[in-house]
């Protein structure tokens, strides 16, 4: 790892004496739900190693979680229990489920674990005090066991209770997920094969600015598409229609082609798009013969030509980071551009790259696509990955390096 890093001090897993103890542990458990049933179990199957480590040295493993925005209070469209049966089929064995996370009734189902048995407790942000980190909340929390593992990726760059405020008051360090997460970003930061390419996309330009800046500083070649290029066109004093720009953010996308220009970073934006006249299921669709957009137009997706440049410039790197989608790729009709990057990223695994994909949206369009075991690393975490990759300090990391 990376000595600019603060993971440099944090103990991993394999380092912890655990053997027969309460362990508690943070998952990332944010999964998509419908019908009360989970549709994506991606998150549950990524924590499955470390749990299935600590199940093996006879660990009375407590997890905890967050799911949705609860906004501070109970509600039954936000309970982990659907989560609980998941994992207990994924692991094969029984998970026991505690109707709270902290109190009486969270105490005595972790109480009565037995060694290599696991709970997991009600939402944590059925509390308000989880996202204002309030030490007695963590305190609470941290009753639950006698070592602390962080396994949650999605959620360290957070300040709350149960990623930075249970450090407090208990021993801890990183499980297999985080560690994998960190030494894939480490090696996009530190030392990359290259060319080193960037594939950015998503809606706003805003979301991405911090991280196009730091990405300047280290890649070879950078592909803007999403809503988001609608506002760098505009900058360059492209026709962009209808579609979604961000006119406080035209100097900002200014400054970032000029810092690419300055520091010789192919930088290339989409040279056709997808259009329509107004965004629905079943609109008529159109391609651009140009940069522009017609006036009545909104784009929606970048058009074939695009996708040719941007194929090859994926076909050429070494090491590709992918983060945000080239259009509005839920609808089926404006998904082709995001499922051709995404086949793109696959066949250039396959040739040898090194892909790192990171965010929800783009982890969607490979799963979408069918290709999400087809690259080198998804990350669990979006705005994680982004923030560490900014160079921000993560707070659940940094509370663990003490």
């Amino acid at each position: 790892m990376s000595t600019a890093h603060p993971a440099l001090k944090i103990k991993r897993l394999q380092d912890i004496d655990v053997e027969g103890k309460r362990v508690l542990v943070r998952v990332d458990y944010n999964v998509p739900m419908k019908d009360g049933r989970v549709t994506d179990d991606t998150r549950i199957r990524e924590t499955l190693k470390t749990l299935e480590y600590l199940i093996a040295r006879g660990a009375k493993v407590a997890l905890v979680a967050h799911l949705g925005r609860p906004k501070g209070k109970p509600e039954p469209k936000y309970s982990l229990k659907p989560v609980a049966e998941a994992l207990s089929r994924l692991l094969k064995r029984p998970v026991a489920f505690a109707p709270d996370c902290v109190g009486p009734e969270a105490d005595r189902v972790v109480g009565a674990l037995q060694g290599g048995q696991i709970a997991l407790l009600e939402n944590l942000r059925f509390h308000p005090e989880e996202e204002k980190n309030a030490p007695a909340f963590a305190q609470a929390l941290a009753k639950h066991g006698e070592v602390f593992i962080q396994e949650a990726f999605g959620a360290i760059h957070r300040a709350h209770a149960s990623t930075a405020g249970v450090c407090k008051y208990l021993p801890g360090g990183i499980g297999f997920l985080v560690q994998k997460e960190l030494e894939f970003l480490d090696r996009v930061l530190s030392n990359p094969t290259r060319p080193f390419l960037a594939i950015i996309g998503g809606a706003k330009v805003s979301d991405k600015l911090g991280v196009l800046d730091k990405l300047l500083d280290r890649v070879d070649c950078l592909l803007i598409g999403g809503g988001m290029a609608y506002t760098f066109l505009n900058a360059q004093q492209v026709s962009v229609g209808k579609s979604l720009l961000e006119a406080d953010k035209v100097a900002d996308a200014q400054r970032i082609i000029a810092k690419a220009y300055a520091r010789q970073v192919k930088c290339l934006l989409p040279a056709d798009h997808l259009v329509v006249r107004e965004i629905q299921p079943g609109a008529q669709t159109a391609v651009t013969q140009s940069m522009a957009v017609p006036p009545d137009m909104i784009g929606v997706d970048i058009g074939p030509h695009t996708v040719e440049i941007f194929t090859e410039e994926i076909r050429k790197a070494r090491t590709i980071f992918w983060n945000g989608p080239m259009g509005i790729f839920e609808t089926d009709a404006f998904s082709g551009g995001t499922l051709a990057v995404a086949k793109a990223m696959a066949a250039a695994t396959k040739a040898g790259a090194t892909t790192i994909v990171g965010g929800g949206d783009s982890i969607a369009a490979l799963a979408k696509a069918g290709l999400s075991s087809q690259v080198s690393h998804c990350s669990t975490g979006g705005g994680a990955s982004l923030e560490f990759l900014e160079g921000k300090i993560l707070p659940g990391l940094a509370a663990l390096a003490g």
